[in-house]
């Protein structure tokens, strides 16, 4: 149960960062709010305070989840193109 923060976290910043226009910038965003979230979830979960080892845990799997959003919308808008 404590990790579907983390997972929940990845998936909305690749929502959001779908927005931003550059490439360079929505990567670079999506890489330090990946860490910025990954250490809030060890945080809000307690588990930061048993080791910090948790955090890099739960800041691979904020990152995990975005990077695997961002193909999937991006295999889904590539798709949706050669329809019409």
């Amino acid at each position: 149960m404590h990790e579907l923060f983390p997972l929940l976290a990845g998936v909305s910043i690749a929502l959001l960062a779908q927005h931003v226009p550059s490439p360079r910038l929505r990567n670079v965003g999506l890489v330090g709010m990946a860490l910025l979230l990954g250490l809030i979830a060890s945080v809000i979960s307690g588990e930061i305070f048993v080791s910090g080892l948790f955090a890099l845990v739960d800041t691979a799997l904020v990152l995990l989840a975005a990077v695997v959003t961002t193909v999937v919308i991006r295999v889904w808008k590539s798709n949706s193109r050669r329809l019409y």
